[in-house]
């Protein structure tokens, strides 16, 4: 919204800096950051009058659980979604597909994550949504994601995979595309959802995984950048940097209410919407293969899941003590600080190497 101020600029003046990406990522940062400090204290309280007995505690997870955590309230989500999408709007160009495209598939698996926290607190079960019906849901989002990237992107990219490390690599998926677009945008969704259980667990590997998307977006948005880096350009994504400036003020003013021992949980709105978001990021920059090591701590989690009820239902026996994974480290003993801080680290990491794709040619 505040690009146009750009139009009332003669090249030399304030109104000037508000063509520069960079300029109005920093705005859509400390809008969201500030946004976060003024509103989440009191979003906290409002949630904890309504919800009395907050998020409903599974009693198969973790026994310390049921006692810590209990009486907490969650769908804090809606303070990062709140933030990141009033700081998305007013700072990124209204023109641009690919965010457009990002905010659809955010909203829409916020609001599937909404219904379902609604529903376990207002019926006091950790039942909620139907796993049917979100999941249908979540698949009709992503085709339409899907579909809006295979035309937003340029004909030579349009319905391509692009392969990371080897130059110029193109795999074309023909009809393919779509589905393997709504395994990359749901499974992200899913995927950031299962980290979420312990306090700090998931906001902060989100921010880092975002954070690495909105620098590869700003990327492969730029033709010199490109060029030197001999990777695919894709105009128009470098807007997504501002997206993601916004998730990580939004990420970090929640995470100071979230930080251990947790004032709020972002529930399935959040957890649901941020991983969708990642998802449809990787899409629209056409690194989706990179989201997979960028957010190589998700797979893990998703996976340790599979791996749990394929396992089980074949042989009646766990290969973990508990899933997901993080549950398992509790069992054997870690401190909840401890696994969260060595995730993040963990996360970090995969960043780095997944930022490293960039120049390996």
């Amino acid at each position: 919204m505040l690009y146009f101020l750009s139009e009332w600029s003669d090249g030399g003046d304030v109104f000037n800096l508000f063509r520069y990406i960079t300029f109005r990522a920093g705005g859509a940062f400390f809008t969201a950051l500030i946004l976060s400090f003024i509103f989440g204290q009191p979003l906290i309280n409002w949630l904890k009058k309504k919800q009395k007995k907050g998020q409903p505690i599974r009693e198969d997870g973790p026994e310390s659980h049921i006692i810590a955590k209990a009486g907490t309230p969650t769908m804090g989500g809606v303070l990062i979604l709140g933030t990141l999408l009033v700081s998305t709007l007013l700072w990124a160009r209204s023109d641009n597909p690919y965010v457009w495209i990002v905010l659809f598939v955010t909203a829409g698996f916020g609001l599937i994550g909404f219904a379902d926290d609604y529903l376990k607190v207002t019926k006091h079960t950790v039942a909620g949504f139907s796993s049917k019906a979100r999941l249908l849901i979540g698949l009709v989002i992503a085709v339409i994601a899907a579909i809006a990237a295979s035309y937003a992107h340029p004909d030579e990219l349009s319905g391509q995979l692009a392969l990371p490390i080897f130059k110029n690599a193109l795999f074309n998926l023909g009809y393919l595309y779509i589905p393997f677009v709504v395994i990359v945008i749901v499974g992200s969704a899913n995927a950031v959802n299962l980290t979420d259980g312990l306090d700090g667990l998931a906001i902060m590997p989100v921010i880092i995984a975002g954070g690495t998307l909105g620098i590869i977006a700003y990327a492969v948005g730029r033709v010199d950048f490109t060029e030197y880096l001999d990777v695919h350009y894709v105009p128009g994504t470098g807007e997504l940097l501002i997206f993601t400036s916004a998730m990580i003020g939004g990420g970090l003013g929640f995470l100071w209410y979230n930080a251990p021992p947790a004032a709020v949980f972002m529930g399935d709105t959040g957890s649901l919407a941020l991983g969708g978001a990642l998802g449809a990021i990787a899409v629209c920059t056409k690194h989706e293969i990179v989201l997979a090591i960028v957010g190589g701590l998700f797979v893990v989690e998703a996976l340790s899941v599979i791996i749990q009820v394929l396992y089980f239902k074949k042989t009646g026996k766990r290969v973990f003590l508990m899933a997901p994974i993080h549950h398992h480290f509790e069992k054997k003993g870690w401190s909840e600080p401890q696994i969260v801080i060595r995730f993040w680290i963990i996360s970090l990491i995969l960043a780095l190497v997944g930022l490293a794709t960039l120049k390996l040619r």
